[in-house]
């Protein structure tokens, strides 16, 4: 008898992870990443000295469960191991109908809001599309890019500093910015959003520390909305300043943590400036190659490349 419930708890156990209702430690073993593959292939995406292989079935898996973060430490929410992508725009339904289809991709990076975003006018990004892409099967990683780092390297971000007379304000007042604008869209509380922070000089101690301020307090407020606080930045700069922050034991640090290192390995457990216990587990993403076109079902972007092991969006 024993041996009867031990296999048919295997055969359930099975079943709910493809389901994607399978608790995290089931369904993050699902989609680890596959062995490189010939490099040149059709539709494939690479990366330089590492093609990879793709099977459309290990795109990815969503498990839902409790995850560590937010105000008392612990919200339900929706945590996604496997390949995704984000991109300036977000898509129309029918790229993303043909890219579920058709790529190895099974979530995507949606720029919902914040004052330094690129792409300020989204034509698709809608409550109909969120849901919509959701049911059809997709992860999204909210992303927002507020207030920049007042050291910020790329020029492109310089009107849209930090204030460093009042840093805490300006990360509480767009905090809550965050918290109206992933609301308006159906991002409910328990989604990750994840903060743009583009590369600065860390080096600059005034400057990181009106960073770390401003930080904090949007992490703070997220939080205090039912949301987990994420964090995105270059892995030599925002991400480095942050394993310092943590390892000085400062508070209100994101629950999860969005590194940009390109040109190497897709890892999320291998980044040189993040310890092997900071931001695990199931909190971590590597953005591992940008920039790069790709075509599925006839339907052509451009994107940044991720591999993923950390909380998403809870839509509905």
């Amino acid at each position: 008898m024993r041996r009867k419930i031990t296999f048919i708890r295997c055969v359930l156990s099975v079943v709910l992870a493809f389901a994607g209702l399978a608790p995290a430690a089931v369904a993050a073993t699902a989609a680890e990443p596959l062995a490189p593959g010939r490099p040149g292939q059709s539709g494939q995406p690479g990366q330089p000295g590492q093609p990879r292989q793709w099977d459309r079935a290990a795109r990815g898996r969503t498990a839902v469960g409790v995850v560590h973060g937010g105000a008392d430490g612990r919200v339900a929410g929706r945590t996604f191991r496997g390949e995704g992508f984000d991109t300036c725009q977000a898509p129309d339904r029918a790229t993303m109908d043909a890219w579920r289809a058709g790529s190895p991709y099974g979530a995507a990076g949606i720029y919902f809001g914040g004052r330094a975003r690129a792409c300020s006018t989204q034509a698709n990004l809608t409550p109909d599309w969120v849901r919509r892409t959701t049911e059809a099967g997709w992860s999204l990683l909210p992303i927002y890019v507020g207030s920049q780092s007042p050291c910020v390297t790329g020029a492109n971000k310089n009107p849209y500093r930090i204030d460093t007379g009042n840093p805490v304000a300006q990360g509480i007042s767009e905090g809550e910015d965050a918290i109206r604008a992933a609301g308006a869209l159906g991002l409910a509380p328990g989604s990750a959003l994840y903060l743009d922070m583009e590369a600065y000089d860390v080096d600059d101690t005034a400057c990181t520390t009106a960073t770390l301020r401003y930080i904090q307090a949007w992490d703070r407020r997220v939080r205090v909305g039912g949301y987990l606080s994420g964090y995105y930045s270059s892995a030599d700069s925002g991400v480095a300043h942050l394993e310092s922050a943590r390892r000085a034991g400062a508070a209100d640090l994101p629950d999860a943590i969005w590194y940009a290192r390109w040109g190497v390995a897709a890892s999320v457990t291998k980044e040189p400036s993040l310890a092997a216990d900071a931001w695990t587990p199931h909190a971590r993403i590597h953005q591992y190659h940008g920039s790069v076109t790709e075509s599925y079902g006839g339907k052509k972007l451009t994107i940044d490349r991720d591999l993923i092991d950390a909380p998403v969006a809870v839509v509905g």
